[in-house]
């Protein structure tokens, strides 16, 4: 008998002593100079009020790890000398996955002999250093936690200040009454024509995001007084980043939810090169078994990933893509009274697509100076088709109403040379190329009487006589 409680006691404390081991993770990430983005040395990562205080210090990498971090969300405040002070809330710590937060500090103008910093967090201040008015961060934790944002960074900024939305059913961006066909979308550096499923073209927006958020890093919405580097937007501008992938452990998610669908995740270190990693991530849309006020089921699905090499012979290399596919039938014969989208007398069929392949490469020359060359291929392609119904004979029939084949795409190439001359002064220079393809055909049949519409080849039915539009054009533009 008492061998039998001593075994259970033994088993007892095994136990609470995983499970106290599992209430706890790490904490680590990257802490950089801002405007030369070179890594700090020593600087101090705290997480705070924790007794006793649990902390860590970067290396020569700028790197820190705190360990044996509560699960919860937590507070971190970062700290060096000569710089000032971050503190970054509401940090969610699980005890599933890692968590990896990296930051940037600003270096203090002003030299007095003694200084006490306390700083809260300016969501006002961008990531990129030389917009100075009209932006705003946003993280992928305001992303999640935003009632009704549905995990799109596009409808999480119709909370901001002169931004809105036209209705719930699609997520472009309204910017103090500019057209929502102004916004520029910027992935990972690269212009991108729209990011969203079931887009068509001349549009920014959509239904559904092809973002996944749990890719994202702390990122920049402008809503004007853009830096040069902007120059093709009027209306506002998304300059959107992935994060790295974990260069110490192998990590793996799954997740469903209601509009992001099925979603699988995967990070983790890529052979034995030192603070190198990859992240891919697949999702698949369920909304289809839903009903989202239409009789149609909506089916889309995207892939996005990102390999990181810190440190190779030609300096910091990245590779990142995204590609989305999406499709939806409207059915006439399917259609009821309650129906919010389709339309009963017609028949319509969509399918489209965005990609985006691209590779970043960052070179540094001494402590202040870097240069960043980019170069990607974006694609949007969509393909529309609608049937009208009509009465032939005393039968039900339907003729070819609309036909729509628009494709774009682009080339991009970018140059950009950064140096810190003091904490006062910092100079940007450089250069995008852009080489656009167009390629659209649709016809259509105007608005007359069936009897009034040519039937050249005396089939009964209309033929198409009304090109909306017929392009087939390259053309180029440079920023400098």
């Amino acid at each position: 008998m008492k061998t039998s409680n001593r075994l259970f006691l033994i088993l007892l404390l095994g136990f609470s002593s995983f499970f106290l081991k599992a209430q706890t993770q790490v904490v680590k990430g990257t802490i950089l100079d801002k405007e030369a983005e070179y890594p700090l040395i020593g600087a101090t990562v705290i997480i705070a009020d924790t007794n006793p205080i649990l902390g860590g210090v970067t290396d020569i990498d700028g790197i820190y790890r705190i360990g044996n971090v509560p699960i919860g969300r937590q507070t971190l405040i970062v700290q060096y000398v000569g710089y000032k002070s971050i503190t970054i809330p509401n940090v969610l710590v699980t005890s599933g996955k890692e968590v990896i937060v990296d930051a940037t500090l600003e270096e203090s103008v002003q030299k007095m002999e003694e200084v006490v910093v306390t700083a809260d967090t300016d969501k006002d201040i961008p990531v990129n250093e030389l917009a100075k008015v009209s932006a705003r961060t946003f993280s992928t934790e305001e992303v999640l936690r935003y009632s009704g944002g549905r995990n799109d960074v596009a409808r999480l900024t119709s909370n901001f200040a002169g931004v809105s939305t036209p209705d719930d059913s699609r997520n472009d961006i309204v910017v103090r009454g500019n057209s929502p066909t102004a916004l520029l979308w910027k992935v990972e550096g690269i212009p991108m024509a729209n990011v969203n499923h079931f887009a068509t073209l001349g549009t920014t927006g959509g239904p559904v995001s092809a973002l996944n958020t749990n890719l994202l890093s702390t990122s920049d919405f402008l809503t004007g007084a853009f830096p040069a580097e902007y120059g093709n937007a009027i209306g506002a501008a998304f300059d959107i980043n992935f994060r790295n992938g974990n260069s110490d452990t192998h990590e793996f998610t799954a997740q469903v939810g209601a509009f992001t669908g099925i979603e699988v995740l995967a990070e983790g270190p890529l052979s034995q090169a030192k603070n190198s990693s990859f992240l891919v991530s697949y999702r698949y849309g369920i909304a289809r078994f839903a009903t989202p006020g239409t009789s149609a089921s909506p089916i889309y699905q995207d892939l996005a990933f990102k390999l990181n090499f810190k440190k190779t012979p030609v300096g910091k290399l990245s590779f990142f893509g995204i590609g989305g596919l999406s499709q939806i039938d409207f059915i006439g014969d399917e259609v009821d009274e309650t129906d919010l989208f389709a339309n009963p007398n017609e028949d319509a069929f969509y399918n489209g697509g965005i990609g985006l392949i691209g590779m970043s490469q960052v070179l540094r020359f001494g402590k202040n100076t870097f240069l960043k060359n980019s170069i990607g291929f974006t694609i949007n392609k969509y393909d529309f088709d609608q049937d009208n119904f009509f009465d032939l004979s005393n039968e039900r029939s339907k003729y070819r109403a609309v036909v729509a084949r628009e494709n774009t795409s682009r080339y991009t190439i970018s140059s950009q040379l950064n140096t810190k001359f003091s904490a006062r002064f910092n100079l940007r220079a450089g250069v995008l190329m852009e080489q656009f393809y167009l390629k659209s055909d649709v016809r259509d049949r105007d608005d007359r009487p069936l009897s009034q519409i040519p039937d050249d080849d005396a089939d009964g039915i209309p033929d198409f006589f009304f090109q909306v539009r017929d392009t087939d054009e390259y053309f180029r533009k440079i920023q400098p």
